[in-house]
């Protein structure tokens, strides 16, 4: 059985996910709730499955959701047990913003 490690989700990412929440609740009531769900359940499958993506750059490894256009950024840190969840970004958005938040 896979080790569960803990998840640590940095506060720029907790902006991102309710960014994403407000503007799907914009759209129609309770698709907020929905992409949150579907967030919360990428978040669980990493905490058993945190080597199942490459590295893409400076150790971050990228998760791409299937029904929404975001990838989950996060860093494996294998002495700690944990993955650092950097940033849930909307795959449309300027990858400018992501500048300075790879750390």
């Amino acid at each position: 059985m896979p080790k569960r490690f803990n998840i640590d989700i940095e506060p720029e990412a907790l902006e991102d996910i309710q960014k994403g929440i407000d503007y799907y609740d914009s759209k129609r009531i309770g698709l907020g709730e929905e992409f949150y769900n579907a967030i919360d359940e990428y978040i669980e499958f990493l905490r058993t499955n945190h080597y199942a993506f490459a590295i893409k750059y400076d150790e971050i490894r990228c998760l791409p959701l299937k029904k929404y256009p975001y990838t989950i950024h996060y860093k494996v840190l294998s002495s700690q047990k944990t993955v650092s969840i950097k940033a849930v970004f909307c795959d449309f958005e300027d990858p400018d913003k992501w500048e300075g938040r790879t750390g």
